[in-house]
């Protein structure tokens, strides 16, 4: 039996989860996130606990079973704690300043890259070579980080370009010279 798909879910006092069918809806402080799982897997609500079930040992059904039960917790975390991405600009001259709610990023291009958060996420800039992607979606508030890292990616060279906090750049050795 999946050892993640096993661990109960707890719900703090100011989550409200709606269970009808295979449609999940997870209300709390920070907003309300609604995701349809597979058909086959079960969630139901026992004393302020979810439990993700599973009908067989089947392969697939042992594949969901953890999977679910990550899903349905990371909408739990979300709409108390939320998710962030905080995203650094490396090089001379990149660089972010947010205006309103859209981000515009200067990258080296001959033009200036506007950033529109998508419904849901909020950017912020605490500083002009950082921008924080924030939201109560996990799935979501990653993809647009990736999104936006893809606008310029880091190069092995001398490392330019946007990264994730903390992420490590693989660094290459340029040519050397003729002698």
């Amino acid at each position: 039996m999946s050892r993640v798909g096993r661990k109960p879910i707890e719900v703090p006092s100011d989550v409200d989860v709606q269970v009808s069918g295979s449609v999940i809806t997870v209300k709390g402080p920070k907003g309300t996130l609604t995701r349809e799982l597979h058909p086959d897997m079960s969630v139901r609500l026992e004393n302020s606990q979810l439990l993700v079930e599973r009908p067989s040992d089947s392969k697939l059904h042992r594949s969901l079973h953890g999977t679910t039960r990550s899903v349905v917790s990371n909408m739990v975390e979300g709409v108390t704690k939320g998710y962030e991405k905080t995203l650094e600009l490396v090089g001379v001259g990149y660089r972010a300043a947010k205006s309103g709610d859209k981000v515009t990023l200067s990258l080296g291009f001959s033009h200036p890259v506007e950033v529109v958060p998508l419904v849901g996420l909020e950017l912020d800039v605490p500083a002009n070579n950082r921008v924080v992607v924030k939201g109560i979606d996990k799935q979501l508030v990653g993809v647009f980080a990736a999104q936006i890292r893809d606008l310029r990616k880091p190069e092995p060279y001398k490392g330019k370009g946007i990264r994730y906090e903390n992420e490590v750049v693989r660094r290459k050795v340029g040519k050397t010279g003729k002698k």
